[in-house]
């Protein structure tokens, strides 16, 4: 029977907390539900287990029309500006908040005291931060700084306590325009919760779910997969094979980067002493290219002898391939860019090139190229590599490489455009960065207003983070034009499934982060079915992530973006490397150590937890960040391959033209051991995750087909049933197989 609970006077004081009494008590034969009204102060107790804590209460509001039953209860605060509604079914907690007027609510303070053995955290693919541990509390605090957005900075808008034999999950069903504080308080963390309601998200309740479970924890994500599919916003990668065929070909691929994506090669010059005479004469093309050289480049081609030595070599190659690349973009590209005559200068400077350079170069002028070429294209398939996923590093190597996209596609593999739209540049500005020049108009009229008015500065503080649904229809244009001409199969949209949104005040088109997320998710979807061809972006956040069949960072995230260690001091040993050359970038080709304390928050087997698999194994193929591939941290090697094959994700290499013989032999072992299990799995959803030892280093995921794999991270071998894993190796347990034993040394990196 529903009830008013009348307030006595003393509770309607601002300021004042209400009076013990006043709390009400939700309860079912699961767990019983403590909950201050004025506060949201929660306390919560499991069958058989002791009161637990979960949040210590926000400040006093005043309470009104109050109701209760036994599980559920309605109120007001603040005379009814907010009001609250509370459900207890089964083991969930559902608590809904309204508003009548814009304003920042803070919800939650969950005191140190509830983080119990450990907390859960969606940071990318998933941390698991023991109480007490003076690693995470170092480092935590300063990492979330103000607070963490939690459809941008979590993968998925939740996190959980492990309470040993039980365990607890909130969800925050509204992902958008949340902030997560998390502080350090004695030895462990304490979080906190709010959410701002603002003239664009308003009429959009905030909803929180709280997850009774037991020691299960992957039992949040779990839910929130369940909730994904009630609200009809999941899609397996079966239903996404049917509507795009070619996703197909994601299964068993690894994922490789080709770098050197200009029409020319160092290797195809076969006559050096021609090659110099030819660029110094008199032929229109050659002059026009020398006018296009910077002072170093002409300096070489001046002082080059018959025979330059290496560095002139690479030199003179780089500038005749910018060069021709300048030629090229100036027939189209400008304050309109004429996307549908985009690919002609292209052809047409091939045709010029081939017949200048042609005698001093190979003489099959359709193998010319870097790492995007059919040289490479054939070597890959003599390795009998027989799925990739082969991504530029922009897509502009497809229009002078379309033959080496067609003889990729012939092969079996995906071929990708690595495309983008989050931000529009002003024309003439930084043409280099081909994917942000969207014309004067997208520029002038697509920039996202924030609410003080001003444009929001886009990816690193140029140009302006654009508003999807201004540039859909460019989207559409450039895309099209680029499918005919180049023949791509697959697509990556950079940035657009981050979970990265704003709310845009711009006058005519007002759009809240919630729309914004469904615009980029539009967009996404628009390119996979009108090429029917499987679509990635990168991270592949929750809130972002309908549309896509794959995504770069999840499991490895950008690390350390501030860190001079990393990014600026080349004098580091642990500095990533320049973006240079650019058929060869040092960033994504230089072998180094990774810095503490990322190497252990990252890669350290015992803080990871796979809870975005638990959520889209079966859905979304997700790799490391492209800034990481398997190669580049020498000290986390073995941990970054055996988690790939502990959680079924594809393994990540880039390659160029001069790198292809050392590093060929890595994918080809890479492929022998990811590809059988991903052929069989890849369509399953991860149902159950556990440690097998106290240290953590033991670990099995298991599968919705009964498959199971099993990692031993440590030095030593460990036992397992009736068996001994040895050191660094995981146990392949596919339903309907015999087992299979993988090793970490037999894939060595070198």
């Amino acid at each position: 029977m529903t009830r008013l609970i009348k307030i006595l006077p003393l509770a309607a004081v601002w300021g004042i907390s209400l009076p013990a009494w006043a709390g009400l008590v939700l309860q079912n034969p699961e767990w019983k539900v403590e909950l201050e009204p004025a506060t949201l102060a929660l306390k919560v107790t499991a069958a058989g287990e002791p009161a637990r804590p979960v949040s210590d209460g926000v400040p006093a509001r005043k309470v009104s029309a109050l109701r209760q039953d036994d599980q559920s209860a309605d109120w007001q605060w603040d005379d009814g500006r907010y009001r609250w509604q509370a459900r207890l079914s089964g083991r969930d907690l559902t608590l809904i908040l309204n508003a009548k007027a814009p304003g920042r609510v803070e919800l939650l303070r969950q005191p140190a005291a509830a983080m119990g053995k450990g907390l859960l955290l969606p940071l990318a693919e998933g941390s698991y931060i023991p109480g007490g541990s003076k690693l995470w509390r170092d480092f935590l605090p300063g990492f979330a700084g103000g607070g963490l957005d939690t459809s941008e900075n979590l993968s998925l808008p939740l996190w959980g306590m492990d309470y040993g034999r039980r365990s607890l999950h909130w969800l925050l069903l509204e992902p958008f325009n949340n902030q997560l504080a998390i502080r350090a308080d004695g030895s462990n963390l304490a979080l906190g919760l709010s959410h701002e309601f603002n003239p664009l998200n308003q009429q959009r309740p905030m909803t929180l779910l709280l997850r009774l479970a037991d020691d299960n924890l992957l039992a949040g994500a779990q839910r929130y997969r369940q909730w994904l599919f009630e609200q009809g916003r999941y899609q397996t990668l079966a239903d996404k094979i049917q509507a795009q065929p070619d996703t197909a070909k994601l299964i068993g691929a690894s994922h490789v980067y080709l770098w050197g994506n200009n029409l020319l090669d160092v290797s195809d010059v076969r006559d050096w002493p021609a090659f110099i005479k030819l660029l110094r004469g008199p032929d229109p093309l050659a002059a026009k290219l020398r006018g296009r050289f910077d002072a170093e480049a002409g300096k070489v081609l001046r002082q080059a002898g018959a025979k330059p030595d290496h560095y002139q070599q690479r030199a003179l190659m780089e500038a005749v391939n910018q060069a021709l690349t300048a030629e090229a973009r100036a027939g189209w590209l400008g304050k309109k860019p004429d996307w549908e005559r985009m690919a002609a200068p292209y052809l047409r400077l091939r045709a010029l090139a081939e017949r200048l350079f042609g005698p001093a170069l190979r003489p099959d002028a359709s193998r010319w190229g870097g790492g995007l070429s059919r040289k490479t294209i054939t070597a890959l398939q003599a390795a009998g590599l027989k799925r990739l996923w082969l991504g530029v590093d922009n897509w502009e190597g497809g229009l002078w490489q379309p033959q080496a996209v067609k003889a990729g596609v012939d092969a079996g593999y995906l071929m990708t455009a690595y495309d983008s739209y989050e931000t529009a540049l002003k024309p003439g500005y930084r043409e280099d960065w081909l994917t942000a020049q969207q014309g004067e108009a997208i520029f002038r009229d697509c920039g996202v207003t924030l609410a003080n008015g001003k444009k929001k500065a886009g990816f690193q503080q140029s140009g302006y983070y654009t508003n999807p649904d201004c540039v859909r229809d460019t989207l559409q244009q450039r895309t099209r034009a680029l499918h005919a001409a180049t023949g791509f199969n697959s697509w990556f949209l950079d940035a657009y499934a981050t979970g990265m949104v704003f709310d845009d005040y711009t006058s005519g088109r007002q759009t809240g982060k919630a729309e914004m997320a469904a615009g980029y998710e539009k967009s996404m979807q628009w390119v996979a079915n009108a090429y029917r061809l499987p679509v990635g972006s990168e991270m592949g956040n929750a809130a972002t992530s309908r549309g896509i069949a794959f995504a770069h960072g999840m499991q490895v995230p950008v690390m350390g973006w501030g860190d001079a260690d990393l990014q600026k001091n080349k004098q580091s040993p642990y500095f990533l490397g320049r973006w240079y050359p650019s058929d060869q970038p040092e960033t994504f080709f230089k072998k180094v150590p990774l810095k503490q304390p990322y190497r252990d928050l990252y890669f350290n087997a015992p803080y990871r937890l796979p809870l975005y698999q638990a959520v889209f194994h079966g859905s979304v193929i997700t790799t490391n960040h492209w800034l990481y591939d398997n190669l580049k941290f020498s000290n986390a090697y073995a941990d970054n391959l055996l988690a790939q094959w502990l959680y079924n994700v594809p393994p990540l290499f880039h390659l160029s033209a001069a790198s292809l013989k050392a590093r060929l032999p890595q994918l080809q072992c890479a492929d022998r051991a990811f590809r059988p299990l991903h052929e069989r799995l890849a369509t399953q959803s991860l149902t159950g995750f556990s440690w097998l030892n106290p240290e953590r280093t033991l670990q099995q995921t298991r599968f919705a087909d009964g498959s199971r794999l099993t990692a031993n991270f440590a030095a030593e071998p460990a036992v397992h049933g009736k068996q001994t894993l040895p050191p660094q190796s995981l146990l392949a347990e596919l339903a309907g197989q015999s087992s299979r034993l993988l090793l970490v040394a037999d894939c060595a990196g070198k």
